[in-house]
Order: structure tokens, then C-alpha cells, then sequence
């Protein structure tokens, strides 16, 4: 006797579309067999005129948690990735306290476990000489990967991320040269892991800002003081350093056409570097200013119409291999009640990115094929979970996103799960819906609705890690 059986729908992965039946035991993918069996199951799941997904991967979430948890908690982060069609999500280290070396990974593992309605895995933060000699250490308790913000400070005292940073602050830890920055890639290289950055150049920025109209606080003026330049400059020092290094160099959220193509010659070239990118800069542009408002303002900033272009062509050619949210939640006081120069950047995207990808996908932007291997196969390889995630292999987790590709809705901020209502997509009709999440093979969302509220979501390592704390 299976626990789950799903039938009826199509299984999709990123090479092929087929009938199929999985049946699920003891939370494990147990067999896909041929349509029309008679296995018996506890719970039967009729999926006619859905398609079965390997359950969906956001690799780059900002819950807030432990931290300033009135915008997002852990709890509410997870409920909103249910909500859309996310079973597994990787959580930034810029926590209260960062997540910097084993004792603070052991105490986020405690604290995010017991809130967790879907799977996590966490990122380790890049600290300089304050956390280096820790990589290792955070490698074995099993972080995703590690993560450096490059061009920001640190505060001196709680290890928080500042952009903007004045050189004058004696509360600031000045953003690193190039040698630290040097030195933690290789100190990532003997982990065997990924050396992740959010690129912007902050020498550069600073210059643009201070020369830019202290009155203008249109979205142009904005986006000339943070252009393409800015993180093209850091994409390509990230690259000559991360080959002298020999680190895997991977590019958060990519928002630059100058980037793409940099990152397109280093792999032509046979440098193991890999990029994601996120649904603001391929459905939004600065052209979108006008109508979204303070809500589209994230760094780094959505850029020009050619940028979008750009980005989609490198989903399509395969530069781009992966699709995240970098989901970021504000409150409205913060993010209406000041100046557009002045306001935080980020928005919510955890509940919000799997119907704007999927109605990409009706429009013919991309295939659902390309679409599964984008958020689910891809970002299992890259972080090795392949063999837990992102796949209908017998023995991998039970793990499933349904979804309708006739389904039409509309994205309404008010039905957001999250604290924060904040997104640049409120209003916008989207065909093609997830209708079904399913976690260790317990449904925990269905039609739009949470209908559970047991607490499924496990740790995720990467493979040969077993963390148990």
C-alpha cells in the first residue's frame, strides 16, 4: 500500500512531457509506473489536465528570520512559497545574526526548523577575516553555498549589511579590496562549493550618486547612478579572480546585458562560473516606472528594455540556468514613506514567480520543459541536492508541484501570504497557475489555499552532508 498515488496528469521534466502515475511512501518518490495501474494508495491524487512538476526550488529567499521579523518570518515566508507552488527554498545568511560559522548555522537550523511549511537549505555568509577561517566548518554542517555581498559594509558590531556606506563611519567595516575578496574565493575553493555575489561596484556607485542631481529622485536619475557598468565591473573582476582562485564563481540575479555577455565568454571558455536571474528583470524594465512606482526599486535595479532582452536570451541559449525570486520583503511605511533614492530596495517573489514563469510559458517566451529544468532540475545540480530534489527518481523526496496551464488569475497583493504586501506585480494577469503543492508527499497547498498547517519542511545539504542538530 502507497501513501500517495497521482495520476491522470502529465510529468514533466526538462526533456520530456509524458503519461505517467508516481506513487509516493514514506514521504520518498517509491515508482513512476505507465498510466491506467491498479496500485493502491492511502490518498489518490487525479491530476487529468494538470501537469506534474518535480517540486519547484527558490534559491534565493530573504525571510527576515531571526532579524527584523516584522516584515517576514520564517513561518509566513514558507506558507507564501507553498502558496506558490515552492517545495524547497535556500535562505540568505544576512540574518540576525548572520548564519557565519557552525554554532550560528546549528542555532538558525533550530530556529527556522520548527516554523518551516516547506524544505530549506541555508546559505553561508562571506565576512571577510571575520568569518574566513569558518568556511570550512560551515561546509561540513552542509550551507548551500556561500554568499558575498560585494560592495556593501558590515557593521562592526551586529555583522548587518549597509549599502551606501560613508567612509567616514567608525561603525562601519569598509567594503573589501579585491586581495580579501581574492582570498575568500580561495578559501571557498577548498570547500569545493560555489562563490555566490551580488555584484555591484561601490567605488563606482558612489562617484554616479555623488555627481547626480541632489533634487532628482526620478527612476532615470536612479538607474544613472547604478547602471549596467556598476555590476559588469564586478562580474568581470569576480571572474579573473574566481579562475586564478579556482572557485565555482556564480552571479546572483543578474540584471545587466554587459554581464550576460561576460559571463556567456567565460563559459565558452571552459570557467566553471553559472548565473540566476529573477522575474523582475524579465517582465519589468524602466520603462515600467511610471505605473508600478517605489514598489519595482531592488538592487541590483531592473534596467532597460534591451537589458531584458538580453536576459531572455540568455535563458534560452543556456547561460542562464536558473530562476529565483529574491524575494525581500518591506513594510509599506518603509517603502512609500521616503524618497525613491532613500527607501529600501526589495520586494516580495517567493508566492509571485512560478505564475509569472508559467505564463511566460503560455506566451511562448519559453518551454514548461526549460521552465522545470529553470526551477527545478538546474538549481538541484548546481547545489547538489540532485539527489533529494528536482526529479521523479524512486528514492529522491516526495517533493511535487502541480499545475494548471489553463488556469487564469490575477496577482492581488492582498491575497499575498506574506507580512509584506509589497510587489511590483499587483494587478497583473497571469494564465497558467501552480494548484497544488505537495512536501515529503503531504499536501500543504491546493487551489491557492494552505490547508495544512503541520510543519513538513526539513534542512536540505548538499549530497554526503547529514546535518542533525
Amino acid at each position: 500500500m502507497y501513501d500517495v498515488k497521482i495520476e491522470n496528469g502529465q510529468l514533466v521534466t526538462s526533456r520530456d512531457t509524458f503519461s505517467g502515475t508516481i506513487l509516493i511512501k514514506e514521504g520518498k518518490i517509491a515508482a513512476v509506473t505507465a498510466p491506467g495501474g491498479d496500485e493502491q494508495a492511502r490518498e489518490v491524487i487525479d491530476a487529468a489536465g494538470k501537469h506534474v512538476l518535480p517540486g519547484l526550488i527558490d534559491t534565493h529567499v530573504h525571510s527576515r528570520d531571526p532579524g527584523p521579523t516584522h516584515k517576514e518570518d520564517f513561518e509566513t515566508s514558507t506558507r507564501a512559497a507553498a502558496a506558490g507552488g515552492i517545495t524547497t527554498l535556500f535562505e540568505m545568511p544576512n540574518t540576525t545574526p548572520p548564519v557565519q560559522n557552525a554554532e550560528s548555522f546549528d542555532q538558525q537550523v533550530q530556529n527556522l526548523r520548527k516554523k518551516a511549511a516547506v524544505h530549506f537549505g541555508l546559505w553561508g555568509i562571506c565576512l571577510g577575516p571575520l568569518n574566513r577561517p569558518d568556511f570550512m566548518d560551515l561546509h561540513r554542517k552542509g550551507v548551500i553555498g556561500y554568499k558575498y555581498f560585494w560592495g556593501y559594509g558590515i557593521h562592526r558590531e551586529t555583522f548587518q549589511l549597509l549599502y551606501n556606506v560613508k567612509e567616514a563611519d567608525e561603525q562601519i567595516i569598509q567594503p573589501f579590496d579585491d586581495g580579501e575578496v581574492y582570498a575568500m574565493m580561495k578559501a571557498v575553493a577548498e570547500t569545493g562549493q560555489l562563490f555566490a555575489v551580488h555584484a555591484e561596484n561601490h567605488e563606482l556607485i558612489r562617484q554616479l550618486d555623488e555627481e547626480k542631481p541632489a533634487d532628482d529622485e526620478s527612476y532615470q536619475t536612479l538607474l544613472a547612478s547604478r547602471p549596467g557598468v556598476a555590476e559588469q565591473l564586478t562580474v568581470e573582476t569576480g571572474l579573473t579572480l574566481a579562475k586564478k582562485a579556482g572557485v565555482h564563481f556564480h552571479v546572483l540575479h543578474v540584471s545587466a546585458a554587459e554581464s550576460v555577455a561576460a559571463v556567456r565568454r567565460a563559459q565558452a571558455a571552459g570557467q566553471n562560473v553559472s548565473v540566476e536571474t529573477c522575474p523582475h528583470y524579465l517582465f519589468l524594465s524602466d520603462e515600467d516606472y511610471e505605473t508600478v512606482g517605489k514598489d519595482m526599486k531592488i538592487f541590483p535595479l531592473v534596467k532597460t528594455a534591451a537589458d531584458q532582452e538580453a536576459i531572455w536570451e540568455g535563458i534560452n541559449d543556456g547561460t542562464i540556468t536558473v530562476v529565483c525570486s529574491d524575494h525581500a520583503p518591506h513594510t509599506e511605511k518603509e517603502k512609500y514613506g521616503g524618497k525613491l533614492s532613500e527607501i529600501p530596495a526589495g520586494m516580495c517573489g517567493v508566492e509571485t514567480m512560478v505564475p509569472l514563469m508559467l505564463n511566460a510559458v503560455n506566451e511562448g517566451k519559453l518551454t514548461l520543459n526549460r521552465f522545470v529544468a529553470l526551477l527545478a532540475e538546474n538549481p538541484a545540480q548546481l547545489y547538489g541536492v540532485s539527489h533529494r530534489k528536482g526529479t521523479f527518481t524512486p528514492g529522491s523526496d516526495g517533493d511535487i508541484t502541480i499545475v494548471d496551464m489553463e488556469k487564469t488569475g490575477t496577482i492581488r497583493k492582498e491575497d499575498l501570504h506574506s507580512k509584506s504586501k509589497i510587489t511590483a506585480f499587483d494587478g497583473r494577469s497571469t494564465k497558467g497557475w501552480p494548484v497544488r503543492t505537495i512536501i515529503s508527499g503531504h499536501t500543504v497547498m491546493q487551489d491557492g489555499m494552505i490547508v495544512s498547517d503541520e510543519k513538513k519542511g526539513q534542512l536540505v545539504t548538499p549530497g554526503g552532508i547529514s546535518n542533525e542538530s
